[in-house]
C-alpha cells in the first residue's frame, strides 16, 4: 500500500513508530453474530447459571427457548431483519430475554430505561430510530402505549409455547446506542455485529470472561458499558448478575466489574473479596482509584466513545509502574494521534485521536450532516475504510501507549491562557487523602472539587501550584464528600455549578 503523504512528512523512525504504535494486533472473532456466542453456550451446558436478579435464576437453556417466545411473538408482529425495535424495560431478566430475542429476528435493539427516561426523549428514539415495535413489561406497558410507537408487546404477558430457534436472516446493525444528549439531541449509533464481535470476542475486550465467572451488571442499560457487562458474560458462558437497588450487594457476589470510574468509586474494594477482573471506561480514571482495585484484580482502564464500540484502547494497569495510561488499540483496529489539519504528530506531541479499522460503527441514524462531519476517509487504511474523530487529546508514549489528555472541549481559555481540566484535576488528585477530583470553569473562574470532604482545600491548590503553571491554580477548591453522577456514572459538572454558588 503506497504511504499516504501525511505520514511521509513525519521523520522516518517517527513515521515507523506511527504506523507499529496506531495499530492493534490481528485476531480472528470465533463468531460473527454476537448472539450466535450466547446461542453456543446454551447448547453446551443449558443448565449452566445465565442471570440472577434479585434472588431469582434462569439457566442457558431457559433463556434461549424465553428467548426463542418472544423471537416468535416479534416475527407475528412483523419484525424482519434490519429493522429496530425498542427496548424500553428496566434492568431485569426480561431485558435480557428481549435483547436476545430481537437479535434471533435479524433486528436491532434501541435500549432505553423506561423508569428514568423522560417520554419526549423516548419518543425522539422512536422517531429517529424509525420504531415500530417496543418491548416492554406489563408495569410500564401504559406508559409505553402513549409513545409514538404502534405496537407494544408486554413480555410478562407472553405466554409460553413450543418454538424452535427462529430461522432469520440477520442485519448488519446488532444495537443503536443513543448519545446522552447533555451536549445536544441525543444521536443514535449504529453499532454491528462486526463491532461487538471485534471487541467482546477478543483480547483484550474479553476480560478473560470464562464459564463460572459472575459479571455484575450494574450500569444505566441505555449506556454502551451495558452491553459490554451484558454480552461480557452471555458471550462467555458466565453469569449476568443484575443489580437491584443495593449496587453493593450486587458487586460483592462478582468476580467481574465493568464500570465507570465513578460508579467504581461508589464501592469499597473490600466489600467484594471474590472480584478478579476490572475494567472502567467512559470518563477518566483517577490514579488512586486504579492504585486501590489494582491491589487485588486485574485493572483495565479503557477508553473510547461509543462511536468507536464501547471501547477501542485498553490497558492492563501494573501498579508496580504506577503508569496509568488508556493503553494500546484493540485487534483489527487503529488509532492516530492528528493536528488540526488531520496530519500525524510526532512521537510525544498531543493532538487530537482518530480511529480507524473493525471498531468505527456504521454513523448516525438520520443525521447524514453529522456523520460526514465526524465520519471520515480514512487516507491511512485507505480503500473503504473510515475513521472517526473522537475528539480526546492524546500523545503516544516511548513504549506505544497512549496517554490521554482530555477532550478537545476541555481545553479552556481562562484569563487569555489555555488550559486543560484533566492535568489540573491530576494534579489535584495528589494532594494527601484525596480519591477523586474533577474541575470546572464557572463565571470564568477555574473551579476544582476533591473528594472527600475531609480533604484540605490549600493542599489540593498547592499540590496543582507545585505541578503546573500559576494560572493553573484554582480560584477555589470545594472539598464534597462525593461528586455527583449522570445517571450514566460519569461526574455531573452541571450539577457542581449549584455547588460553586453555594460555596
Amino acid at each position: 500500500m503506497t504511504e499516504p503523504d501525511a505520514v511521509l512528512g513525519l521523520p522516518p523512525d517517527d513515521r515507523s513508530l506511527f504506523r507499529r504504535f496506531g495499530r492493534g494486533p490481528t485476531a480472528t472473532p470465533p463468531f460473527h453474530r454476537i448472539h450466535h456466542a450466547f446461542e453456543s453456550h446454551a447448547a453446551r451446558s443449558p443448565h449452566a447459571r445465565a442471570v440472577e436478579h434479585e434472588g431469582a435464576c434462569v439457566t442457558y437453556g431457559e433463556l434461549d427457548h424465553r428467548a426463542n417466545v418472544v423471537a416468535a411473538e416479534l416475527l407475528d408482529a412483523g419484525v424482519r431483519p434490519g429493522d429496530h425495535v425498542g427496548v424500553f424495560l428496566t434492568r431485569s431478566t426480561h431485558l435480557v430475554v428481549g435483547i436476545l430475542a430481537v437479535l434471533k429476528v435479524g433486528a436491532a435493539y434501541v435500549p432505553q430505561d423506561v423508569r428514568i427516561t423522560p417520554a419526549a426523549h423516548l419518543d425522539h428514539v422512536i422517531r429517529t430510530a424509525g420504531i415500530d415495535v417496543v418491548l416492554t413489561t406489563g408495569e410500564h406497558a401504559r406508559h409505553v402505549r402513549g409513545l409514538a410507537a404502534p405496537k407494544v408487546l408486554a413480555l410478562d404477558t407472553v405466554p409460553d409455547r413450543r418454538v424452535g430457534p427462529p430461522r432469520a436472516e440477520s442485519g448488519d446493525t446488532a444495537v443503536v446506542i443513543f448519545t446522552s444528549g447533555t451536549t445536544g439531541v441525543p444521536n443514535g449509533v449504529r453499532v454491528t455485529h462486526a463491532n461487538l464481535c471485534n471487541v467482546l470476542l477478543t483480547e483484550p475486550g474479553d476480560l478473560g470472561i470464562r464459564p463460572g465467572d459472575r459479571v455484575a451488571q450494574l450500569l444505566n442499560i441505555a449506556f454502551d458499558m451495558a452491553v459490554w457487562e451484558i454480552f461480557g458474560a452471555l458471550a462467555h458462558g458466565a453469569t449476568s448478575v443484575i443489580r437491584g437497588r443495593d449496587i453493593g450487594q450486587t458487586a460483592k457476589t462478582a468476580t467481574v466489574l465493568i464500570a465507570t470510574p465513578g460508579v467504581l468509586s461508589t464501592l469499597d474494594p473490600d466489600g467484594c473479596p471474590d472480584v478478579r477482573t476490572v475494567a472502567v471506561a467512559g470518563e477518566r480514571c483517577p490514579k488512586p482509584l486504579a492504585d486501590a482495585w489494582s491491589a487485588r484484580a486485574a485493572f483495565h482502564n479503557a477508553c473510547g466513545p461509543t462511536e468507536v464500540t464501547i471501547v477501542n484502547t485498553v490497558q492492563r494497569y501494573d501498579p508496580r509502574t504506577g503508569r496509568l495510561t488508556i493503553g494500546r488499540p484493540v485487534p483489527n483496529s487503529t488509532v492516530y494521534v492528528l493536528d488540526q489539519d488531520l496530519r500525524p504528530c510526532r512521537i510525544g506531541e498531543v493532538g487530537e485521536m482518530w480511529a480507524g479499522g473493525a471498531c468505527v460503527t456504521a454513523g448516525y441514524l438520520g443525521n447524514d450532516v453529522l456523520t460526514a462531519q465526524r465520519y471520515r476517509p480514512d487516507p491511512f487504511l485507505g480503500g473503504e475504510h473510515l475513521m472517526f474523530r473522537t475528539r480526546d487529546l492524546g500523545r503516544w508514549t516511548p513504549d506505544g501507549e497512549l496517554e490521554h489528555h482530555g477532550r478537545t472541549d476541555d481545553q479552556v481559555k481562562v484569563r487569555g491562557f489555555r488550559i486543560e481540566l484533566d492535568a489540573v484535576t491530576s494534579a489535584l488528585e495528589t494532594t494527601p487523602g484525596c480519591a477523586r477530583a474533577t474541575t470546572v470553569v464557572h463565571d470564568g473562574r477555574l473551579v476544582g472539587f476533591v473528594s472527600p470532604a475531609t480533604v484540605d482545600p490549600a493542599a489540593a491548590a498547592d499540590a496543582v501550584a507545585g505541578a503546573l503553571p500559576y494560572y493553573c491554580v484554582p480560584s477555589l477548591v470545594v472539598a464534597v464528600d462525593d461528586l455527583p453522577l449522570t445517571a450514566r456514572g460519569k461526574v455531573d459538572r452541571a450539577a457542581l455549578s449549584s455547588l460553586v454558588t453555594v460555596a
